[in-house]
């Protein structure tokens, strides 16, 4: 049965940010972390969950920018 990973983001109206990690074990959640802290901003507070503490899975993230060129470049 493949992996479930899900992120649950959640914006209230002053705009902060909460982001839930699921499914994602072990410290390969810190590295969805950065990813996130990246794309979305500042983290103000982080809670591990009982996840965190399960054996992980070797999990490697690979952050690469694509940019877009114009014709004639």
């Amino acid at each position: 049965m493949p992996r479930k990973e899900e992120f649950e983001i959640e914006i209230d109206k002053s705009g902060e940010t909460k982001v839930h990690l699921k499914g994602i074990k072990g410290k390969a959640c810190l590295e969805y972390s950065k990813l996130l802290e990246q794309i979305i901003g500042k983290i103000k507070s982080q809670e591990l969950t009982s996840e965190y503490y399960e054996p992980d899975l070797d999990v490697e993230i690979k952050n690469t920018l694509h940019q877009k060129r114009t014709p004639g470049e």
